[in-house]
Protein backbone atom coordinates (compact mmCIF):
# COMPACT_ATOMS: atom_id res chain seq x y z
CA UNK A 1 0.00 0.00 0.00
CA UNK A 2 1.61 3.53 -0.93
CA UNK A 3 0.07 6.08 0.79
CA UNK A 4 0.52 10.25 0.51
CA UNK A 5 -0.49 12.97 2.84
CA UNK A 6 -1.10 16.04 1.88
CA UNK A 7 -2.11 19.42 3.90
CA UNK A 8 -1.87 23.22 3.13
CA UNK A 9 1.28 23.89 6.18
CA UNK A 10 3.14 22.31 8.93
CA UNK A 11 1.48 25.00 11.76
CA UNK A 12 0.84 23.55 14.92
CA UNK A 13 -3.19 23.07 14.25
CA UNK A 14 -5.29 19.89 14.98
CA UNK A 15 -5.53 18.76 10.87
CA UNK A 16 -1.77 19.44 10.73
CA UNK A 17 -0.58 17.62 13.58
CA UNK A 18 -3.28 14.35 11.94
CA UNK A 19 -1.42 14.95 8.55
CA UNK A 20 1.98 14.27 10.50
CA UNK A 21 0.52 12.02 12.70
CA UNK A 22 -0.71 9.46 10.02
CA UNK A 23 2.47 10.08 7.45
CA UNK A 24 4.53 8.98 10.32
CA UNK A 25 1.93 5.46 11.74
CA UNK A 26 2.07 4.91 8.42
CA UNK A 27 5.70 4.80 7.67
CA UNK A 28 6.41 1.87 9.94
CA UNK A 29 3.09 -0.13 8.50
CA UNK A 30 3.09 0.25 4.59
CA UNK A 31 5.35 0.17 2.08
CA UNK A 32 5.48 3.65 1.16
CA UNK A 33 4.23 6.99 3.02
CA UNK A 34 4.72 10.65 2.11
CA UNK A 35 3.77 13.75 3.35
CA UNK A 36 3.56 16.59 0.91
CA UNK A 37 3.03 20.34 2.50
CA UNK A 38 1.10 22.86 -0.45
CA UNK A 39 2.03 26.24 0.76
CA UNK A 40 4.40 26.63 3.76
CA UNK A 41 6.25 24.62 6.34
CA UNK A 42 6.13 25.48 10.14
CA UNK A 43 6.89 23.89 13.90
CA UNK A 44 5.34 20.67 13.00
CA UNK A 45 8.77 20.09 10.66
CA UNK A 46 10.51 18.80 13.25
CA UNK A 47 8.08 16.16 14.23
CA UNK A 48 7.91 13.91 10.61
CA UNK A 49 9.68 10.76 10.75
CA UNK A 50 12.81 10.16 9.02
CA UNK A 51 10.64 7.32 7.28
CA UNK A 52 8.66 9.68 5.50
CA UNK A 53 9.30 10.92 2.21
CA UNK A 54 8.65 14.50 1.86
CA UNK A 55 7.20 17.45 -0.13
CA UNK A 56 6.85 20.86 0.48
CA UNK A 57 5.00 22.46 -2.69
CA UNK A 58 5.41 26.35 -1.67
CA UNK A 59 1.92 27.29 -3.64
CA UNK A 60 1.27 30.74 -4.94
CA UNK A 61 -1.74 30.41 -5.50
CA UNK A 62 -5.39 28.43 -5.78
CA UNK A 63 -4.15 27.61 -9.47
CA UNK A 64 -0.49 26.71 -9.21
CA UNK A 65 0.29 24.80 -11.99
CA UNK A 66 3.70 24.68 -11.46
CA UNK A 67 2.97 23.35 -8.26
CA UNK A 68 0.67 20.73 -9.23
CA UNK A 69 2.81 19.21 -12.55
CA UNK A 70 5.79 18.90 -9.57
CA UNK A 71 3.31 17.40 -7.46
CA UNK A 72 2.27 14.84 -10.35
CA UNK A 73 5.96 14.13 -10.85
CA UNK A 74 6.52 12.85 -7.17
CA UNK A 75 3.08 11.24 -7.38
CA UNK A 76 3.96 8.92 -9.97
CA UNK A 77 7.97 8.51 -9.07
CA UNK A 78 6.21 7.03 -6.14
CA UNK A 79 4.22 5.07 -7.40
CA UNK A 80 1.27 6.48 -5.33
CA UNK A 81 -2.07 5.12 -4.61
CA UNK A 82 -4.01 6.18 -2.58
CA UNK A 83 -4.52 10.28 -1.61
CA UNK A 84 -5.16 11.54 1.57
CA UNK A 85 -5.98 14.84 1.85
CA UNK A 86 -6.72 17.25 4.89
CA UNK A 87 -9.23 19.96 4.82
CA UNK A 88 -8.71 22.90 2.64
CA UNK A 89 -6.02 20.53 0.39
CA UNK A 90 -8.84 18.66 -1.24
CA UNK A 91 -8.41 21.46 -3.67
CA UNK A 92 -5.51 20.38 -5.32
CA UNK A 93 -6.17 16.46 -4.39
CA UNK A 94 -9.02 17.21 -6.85
CA UNK A 95 -6.91 18.87 -9.53
CA UNK A 96 -4.27 16.34 -9.34
CA UNK A 97 -6.93 13.71 -10.09
CA UNK A 98 -7.91 15.11 -13.33
CA UNK A 99 -4.23 14.57 -14.20
CA UNK A 100 -3.98 11.34 -12.69
CA UNK A 101 -7.33 9.61 -13.14
CA UNK A 102 -6.20 6.15 -11.46
CA UNK A 103 -5.18 7.57 -7.84
CA UNK A 104 -8.25 7.08 -5.39
CA UNK A 105 -8.89 10.26 -3.29
CA UNK A 106 -9.25 10.44 0.27
CA UNK A 107 -10.85 13.24 2.46
CA UNK A 108 -10.28 13.98 5.80
CA UNK A 109 -12.80 16.58 6.72
CA UNK A 110 -11.18 18.28 10.15
CA UNK A 111 -13.83 21.36 10.24
CA UNK A 112 -13.88 23.14 13.44
CA UNK A 113 -17.30 24.97 14.04
CA UNK A 114 -18.88 21.80 13.83
CA UNK A 115 -21.47 23.32 16.04
CA UNK A 116 -21.99 25.80 13.08
CA UNK A 117 -22.84 23.29 10.55
CA UNK A 118 -25.42 25.28 8.95
CA UNK A 119 -23.14 28.16 8.10
CA UNK A 120 -20.41 26.06 6.61
CA UNK A 121 -19.99 26.62 2.61
CA UNK A 122 -20.40 23.84 -0.01
CA UNK A 123 -20.73 24.84 -2.97
CA UNK A 124 -16.62 23.95 -4.37
CA UNK A 125 -17.61 20.77 -1.78
CA UNK A 126 -20.20 19.61 -3.65
CA UNK A 127 -18.49 19.58 -7.42
CA UNK A 128 -15.14 18.06 -6.27
CA UNK A 129 -16.80 15.15 -3.67
CA UNK A 130 -17.87 13.16 -6.84
CA UNK A 131 -14.02 12.34 -7.88
CA UNK A 132 -13.18 11.26 -3.94
CA UNK A 133 -13.36 7.51 -3.27
CA UNK A 134 -13.48 7.97 -0.08
CA UNK A 135 -14.16 10.58 3.25
CA UNK A 136 -12.77 10.06 6.88
CA UNK A 137 -15.02 12.63 9.69
CA UNK A 138 -13.24 13.68 12.76
CA UNK A 139 -16.82 13.24 14.81
CA UNK A 140 -20.36 12.36 13.90
CA UNK A 141 -21.83 15.89 13.11
CA UNK A 142 -19.20 15.95 10.02
CA UNK A 143 -20.16 12.29 9.08
CA UNK A 144 -24.04 13.41 8.67
CA UNK A 145 -23.39 16.41 7.31
CA UNK A 146 -21.15 14.79 4.56
CA UNK A 147 -23.77 12.09 3.86
CA UNK A 148 -26.94 14.70 4.00
CA UNK A 149 -25.25 17.68 2.83
CA UNK A 150 -22.60 16.50 -0.29
CA UNK A 151 -24.94 13.04 -0.52
CA UNK A 152 -21.82 11.68 -0.04
CA UNK A 153 -22.22 7.78 1.54
CA UNK A 154 -18.68 6.08 1.39
CA UNK A 155 -17.98 8.29 5.08
CA UNK A 156 -16.54 6.80 8.10
CA UNK A 157 -15.70 8.11 11.29
CA UNK A 158 -12.34 7.89 12.31
CA UNK A 159 -11.37 9.86 15.79
CA UNK A 160 -8.22 11.71 16.20
CA UNK A 161 -5.04 10.03 18.01
CA UNK A 162 -2.31 11.23 19.95
CA UNK A 163 1.18 10.64 19.61
CA UNK A 164 4.30 11.30 21.64
CA UNK A 165 6.16 13.78 20.55
CA UNK A 166 9.79 13.68 19.01
CA UNK A 167 12.69 15.63 21.87
CA UNK A 168 12.88 18.98 20.46
CA UNK A 169 15.35 21.65 21.70
CA UNK A 170 12.94 24.43 22.12
CA UNK A 171 12.12 24.15 26.32
CA UNK A 172 9.32 26.06 27.56
CA UNK A 173 9.62 27.20 31.45
CA UNK A 174 6.32 28.03 32.31
CA UNK A 175 6.16 30.80 34.47
CA UNK A 176 3.88 30.79 38.24
CA UNK A 177 4.08 28.75 40.94
CA UNK A 178 5.30 24.95 40.50
CA UNK A 179 2.63 22.46 40.72
CA UNK A 180 -0.30 25.21 40.56
CA UNK A 181 -0.47 25.48 36.93
CA UNK A 182 -3.45 24.80 34.49
CA UNK A 183 -2.51 24.84 30.94
CA UNK A 184 -5.05 24.90 27.88
CA UNK A 185 -3.34 24.10 24.42
CA UNK A 186 -6.18 26.07 21.90
CA UNK A 187 -4.95 27.84 19.21
CA UNK A 188 -6.07 31.40 19.77
CA UNK A 189 -9.60 31.48 17.23
CA UNK A 190 -12.89 32.20 18.72
CA UNK A 191 -14.40 28.79 18.63
CA UNK A 192 -12.05 28.26 21.71
CA UNK A 193 -13.81 30.66 23.86
CA UNK A 194 -10.90 31.77 25.41
CA UNK A 195 -13.52 34.36 26.83
CA UNK A 196 -14.97 31.88 29.41
CA UNK A 197 -11.41 30.80 30.65
CA UNK A 198 -10.67 34.57 31.07
CA UNK A 199 -13.96 34.38 33.24
CA UNK A 200 -12.77 31.91 35.45
CA UNK A 201 -9.31 32.97 36.04
CA UNK A 202 -10.78 36.20 37.39
CA UNK A 203 -12.71 34.23 39.87
CA UNK A 204 -9.80 31.88 40.69
CA UNK A 205 -7.74 34.78 41.28
CA UNK A 206 -9.68 35.65 44.41
CA UNK A 207 -9.61 32.00 45.78
CA UNK A 208 -7.03 30.48 44.83
CA UNK A 209 -4.33 33.27 44.13
CA UNK A 210 -1.24 31.28 43.29
CA UNK A 211 -2.71 29.16 40.43
CA UNK A 212 -1.92 30.21 36.76
CA UNK A 213 -3.38 29.42 34.00
CA UNK A 214 -1.44 28.50 30.72
CA UNK A 215 -2.24 29.45 27.03
CA UNK A 216 -0.30 27.75 24.25
CA UNK A 217 -1.40 27.32 20.87
CA UNK A 218 -0.93 29.58 17.68
CA UNK A 219 -1.53 33.58 17.81
CA UNK A 220 -3.00 34.69 14.74
CA UNK A 221 -2.28 38.78 15.63
CA UNK A 222 -6.03 39.40 14.96
CA UNK A 223 -8.89 41.17 16.07
CA UNK A 224 -9.63 38.09 18.29
CA UNK A 225 -6.35 37.91 19.53
CA UNK A 226 -6.31 41.50 20.50
CA UNK A 227 -9.28 41.48 22.20
CA UNK A 228 -8.36 38.56 24.59
CA UNK A 229 -5.11 40.48 25.13
CA UNK A 230 -7.09 43.77 26.03
CA UNK A 231 -8.97 41.52 28.26
CA UNK A 232 -5.96 40.01 30.15
CA UNK A 233 -4.61 43.78 30.79
CA UNK A 234 -8.30 45.14 31.31
CA UNK A 235 -9.17 42.46 34.33
CA UNK A 236 -5.66 42.65 35.72
CA UNK A 237 -4.91 39.38 34.75
CA UNK A 238 -1.19 39.69 33.74
CA UNK A 239 0.11 37.85 36.44
CA UNK A 240 -2.80 35.01 36.23
CA UNK A 241 -3.05 34.73 32.81
CA UNK A 242 0.30 33.80 30.58
CA UNK A 243 0.09 33.40 27.15
CA UNK A 244 3.18 31.96 24.70
CA UNK A 245 2.09 31.07 20.84
CA UNK A 246 2.82 28.10 19.33
CA UNK A 247 5.22 25.90 21.09
CA UNK A 248 7.07 22.40 20.14
CA UNK A 249 7.55 20.63 23.14
CA UNK A 250 4.29 19.87 24.76
CA UNK A 251 5.09 16.75 26.54
CA UNK A 252 7.85 19.21 28.65
CA UNK A 253 4.87 21.78 29.09
CA UNK A 254 2.32 18.86 29.96
CA UNK A 255 5.01 18.00 32.38
CA UNK A 256 5.25 21.46 34.16
CA UNK A 257 1.16 21.58 34.47
CA UNK A 258 -0.78 20.02 36.90
CA UNK A 259 -4.87 20.61 35.01
CA UNK A 260 -5.80 20.35 31.51
CA UNK A 261 -8.23 22.49 30.49
CA UNK A 262 -10.74 23.17 27.37
CA UNK A 263 -13.04 26.19 27.16
CA UNK A 264 -14.28 25.78 23.61
CA UNK A 265 -17.84 26.90 22.05
CA UNK A 266 -17.35 24.32 19.15
CA UNK A 267 -14.85 21.23 18.84
CA UNK A 268 -14.60 18.17 16.59
CA UNK A 269 -12.34 15.94 19.55
CA UNK A 270 -9.37 17.80 20.23
CA UNK A 271 -6.35 16.09 20.19
CA UNK A 272 -5.41 18.23 23.10
CA UNK A 273 -7.65 16.54 24.80
CA UNK A 274 -6.52 13.22 23.84
CA UNK A 275 -2.58 14.79 25.14
CA UNK A 276 -3.87 15.36 28.28
CA UNK A 277 -5.22 12.26 28.46
CA UNK A 278 -1.52 10.65 26.69
CA UNK A 279 0.47 12.41 29.80
CA UNK A 280 -2.44 11.31 32.58
CA UNK A 281 -3.15 15.30 33.12
CA UNK A 282 -6.82 15.92 35.53
CA UNK A 283 -8.87 17.75 33.15
CA UNK A 284 -11.85 20.22 33.22
CA UNK A 285 -13.50 21.18 29.46
CA UNK A 286 -17.16 21.90 27.87
CA UNK A 287 -18.84 19.07 26.70
CA UNK A 288 -19.35 20.38 23.19
CA UNK A 289 -18.76 18.06 19.85
CA UNK A 290 -17.07 14.86 20.59
CA UNK A 291 -15.72 15.37 23.87
CA UNK A 292 -18.79 13.70 25.25
CA UNK A 293 -17.81 10.23 24.25
CA UNK A 294 -14.29 10.61 25.88
CA UNK A 295 -14.78 12.58 28.86
CA UNK A 296 -17.35 11.20 31.13
CA UNK A 297 -18.52 13.02 33.68
CA UNK A 298 -16.81 12.68 37.79
CA UNK A 299 -15.52 9.51 36.02
CA UNK A 300 -12.65 10.46 34.08
CA UNK A 301 -12.53 14.09 34.13
CA UNK A 302 -14.88 17.21 34.34
CA UNK A 303 -17.32 17.95 31.47
CA UNK A 304 -19.38 21.41 31.84
CA UNK A 305 -22.21 22.84 29.92
CA UNK A 306 -20.47 25.67 27.71
CA UNK A 307 -20.29 28.89 28.69
CA UNK A 308 -21.46 28.04 32.12
CA UNK A 309 -18.84 29.82 33.69
CA UNK A 310 -20.03 29.33 37.48
CA UNK A 311 -20.13 25.15 37.15
CA UNK A 312 -16.60 25.62 35.21
CA UNK A 313 -15.27 27.31 38.39
CA UNK A 314 -16.89 25.28 40.57
CA UNK A 315 -15.54 22.19 38.69
CA UNK A 316 -12.03 23.30 38.65
CA UNK A 317 -11.71 24.48 42.45
CA UNK A 318 -12.61 20.78 43.19
CA UNK A 319 -9.89 19.46 41.19
CA UNK A 320 -7.67 22.09 42.93
CA UNK A 321 -8.68 21.28 46.36
CA UNK A 322 -8.25 17.48 45.86
CA UNK A 323 -5.17 15.61 44.87
CA UNK A 324 -6.34 12.36 45.37
CA UNK A 325 -9.39 13.43 42.49
CA UNK A 326 -6.95 14.41 39.90
CA UNK A 327 -4.67 11.44 40.50
CA UNK A 328 -7.61 9.41 40.17
CA UNK A 329 -9.04 11.45 36.95
CA UNK A 330 -5.53 11.07 35.75
CA UNK A 331 -4.97 7.59 35.66
CA UNK A 332 -8.79 7.31 34.30
CA UNK A 333 -8.55 9.28 31.36
CA UNK A 334 -5.18 7.86 30.11
CA UNK A 335 -6.78 4.10 30.59
CA UNK A 336 -9.56 5.63 27.78
CA UNK A 337 -7.24 7.33 25.71
CA UNK A 338 -5.26 4.19 25.68
CA UNK A 339 -7.92 1.10 25.00
CA UNK A 340 -9.86 3.71 22.58
CA UNK A 341 -8.36 6.16 20.88
CA UNK A 342 -4.30 5.03 20.99
CA UNK A 343 -2.25 5.12 17.10
CA UNK A 344 -2.56 1.27 17.25
CA UNK A 345 -5.92 1.05 17.21
CA UNK A 346 -7.00 3.87 14.52
CA UNK A 347 -4.58 2.80 12.02
CA UNK A 348 -5.64 -0.49 12.18
CA UNK A 349 -9.26 0.62 11.46
CA UNK A 350 -7.85 3.00 8.63
CA UNK A 351 -5.34 0.42 6.97
CA UNK A 352 -8.42 -2.26 6.89
CA UNK A 353 -10.96 0.69 5.57
CA UNK A 354 -8.68 1.25 2.76
CA UNK A 355 -7.75 -2.36 1.96
CA UNK A 356 -11.73 -4.01 2.20
CA UNK A 357 -13.35 -1.23 0.23
CA UNK A 358 -11.31 -0.30 -2.93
Amino acid sequence: MRVLQIIDSLDAGGAERMAVNYANALAHEIDFSGLVVTRKEGPLLSQIDDKVKYLCLNKKGTFDFKSLFYLKKFVRENQVKFIHAHSTSFFIAFLLKLLCPNLKLIWHDHYGDSEFLSKRPSFVLKITIPFFSKVIAVNHKLKDWVEQKLNFKKVVYLPNFPTIANEVLEKTILKGNNEKRIVCLANLREQKNHVLLLKVAEKLKKSHTEWTFHLVGKDFEDDYSKYIKELISKNELKNNVYCYGTREDIKNILDQSQIGILTSSSEGLPIALLEYGLYKKPVVVTNVGEIPLLIVNYQNGFSVVSNDEDLFYTSLVKLIDDHVLMNVFGEALYKTVYDDYSKETIIKKYINWLQNEN
